[in-house]
């Protein structure tokens, strides 16, 4: 027997909705739910769609289970340098998941923190998932590169000429940079950090 008027009562629906929402009468759709008549294939497959649930629980089989949202994996790099991304594949120290819907706004990576500069918040050995972006407002977490060295992570203070890198952890200064030693360094602002996941 399908599970119809159950899965029906629990989303608060009508029979008059599901049968519009399956482009039959109501009568067509009464006789799915007492089992007077089957749906067909691609019947089924809306209705799972629908509530959320696979073709076995809508026919009676195993419990429900929401249908989980895919993954997107993206790289955990422990570091990064100039050449991103093609050098990256040999810099991979795992992978992070990130969920399709974020994945759809942007590029992304992830990065391992080094270092006790931005402490208390980020810890070494804990990982930011970064949107990759060349520019980022002030006050945005960003990961930069200067020089063409390894990256790193800090607060961004954008000033009329130039910008600083603020760590917050007091025991470490600013680093300030001029509008000329931007372009002359250079430094470049490699991605915006979106989220921190605290390793233990």
């Amino acid at each position: 027997m399908l599970r119809l008027k159950e899965l029906r009562l629990r989303d608060k629906k009508t029979q008059k909705e599901l049968a519009a929402f399956l482009g039959v009468d109501r009568t067509t759709y009464t006789k799915y739910e007492t089992g007077a008549s089957e749906p067909n294939l691609e019947t089924l497959n809306r209705l799972s769609s629908y509530f959320g649930v696979s073709i076995e629980y809508l026919l009676g089989n195993p419990p429900a289970k929401p249908k989980k949202q895919k993954g997107v994996q993206v790289p955990v790099l422990g570091d990064v340098r100039a050449g991103y991304p093609m050098e990256a594949v040999e810099n991979i120290l795992d992978y992070e998941e990130i969920d399709e819907e974020t994945a759809r706004r942007g590029e992304f990576f992830a990065l391992r923190i080094k270092g006790d500069s931005m402490e208390p918040r980020f810890v070494e050995g804990d990982v930011v998932i970064v949107r990759k972006q060349e520019t980022a407002d002030s006050g945005d977490i960003v990961v930069a590169l200067v020089n063409g060295d390894s990256a790193t992570i800090k607060k961004l203070k954008r000033h009329q000429n130039g910008i600083t890198l603020m760590p917050t952890n007091p025991t470490y200064e600013p680093m300030y940079y001029s509008n000329e030693e931007i372009m002359e360094l250079p430094v470049t602002i490699l991605g915006k950090v979106v989220e921190l996941r605290a390793k233990f």
